[in-house]
């Protein structure tokens, strides 16, 4: 009798412990071409900051100031030191014109794409999306509790992000080609208005890109493991019956983008 009593306590344990645990599924977030292009961007944008910054050494114009009063001066010899950027100009020409063919044939393949697939819809940003980058931005930032309004795969803030990243780039490109070969390319050189405002528009997107990576890395920290993991195999695992935010390859589902 005790016998029968402990098997069905056990068996009542177990339904227990089970129902706790919910169940879990994998679902693809991430198709291999956006993975694959993304991944070889990373070191790429690394490596075209690193080497252009070793260029700009030789001629560092640029400050924030009015007159003769100067704020902060892009940049100071302790930041050129301690990063090893001074006196290697002829490195970092050779590494910047290398790999910027690189950046540019990616770049070039990430938006056909785009294009080709209809990911674009999932990167250009919808309708309202000034009004929800704010209420995004001031959930992220703790500066309220209430939840910012769900989105399909990515919020608004993530695809006013993305699509500002990918202008940034042809930019980058564009400007970059205008300052390597200003007699060749005089009409590109002429319609962004000269060598000079070329290579101001050109720096200042380095510098964008620059606080881009950093804000993406710290996004990818807060978002956590799973969200790193799914940029790395293409699924996220997700509980069986939640709702899922719409991956790059299924039908679109409700539901708030939390990668970086």
């Amino acid at each position: 009798m005790e016998a029968d009593e402990r098997s069905t306590l056990d068996v009542v344990d177990d339904q227990a412990v089970t129902a706790e645990v919910p169940a879990r599924r994998a679902v693809e977030k991430h198709t291999r071409p956006s993975r694959w292009m993304h991944w070889i961007n990373f070191p790429l944008i690394f490596i075209m900051i690193w080497s252009g910054l070793r260029i700009y050494w030789a001629n560092d114009v640029y400050r924030i100031g009015w007159g003769d009063w100067t704020l902060f001066e892009f940049f100071p010899d302790w930041v050129y030191d301690k990063l090893q950027l001074d006196r290697k100009l002829a490195k970092g020409i050779a590494f910047h014109m290398t790999f910027g063919w690189l950046f540019a044939v990616n770049g070039v393949a990430f938006g056909t794409y785009l294009a080709v697939s209809g990911q674009w819809r999932r990167i250009l940003p919808e309708r309202g999306w000034m009004r929800d980058s704010l209420r995004v931005a001031a959930h992220d930032l703790r500066l309220t509790k209430k939840a910012p309004p769900s989105q399909s795969f990515y919020n608004a803030a993530q695809r006013v992000t993305y699509t500002l990243v990918i202008l940034l780039g042809g930019l980058a490109l564009l400007t970059g080609f205008a300052i390597f070969k200003p007699t060749q390319l005089s009409l590109l050189t002429t319609v962004l208005g000269g060598y000079e405002t070329a290579r101001f528009i050109h720096f200042w997107t380095a510098m964008a890109f620059l606080v881009f990576f950093v804000i993406h890395i710290l996004q990818v920290l807060r978002a956590g493991w799973s969200n790193f993991a799914s940029m790395v195999t293409g699924y996220e695992l997700v509980t069986a019956d939640s709702d899922v935010a719409e991956s790059e390859t299924g039908d679109e589902t409700e539901g708030a983008g939390d990668d970086g």
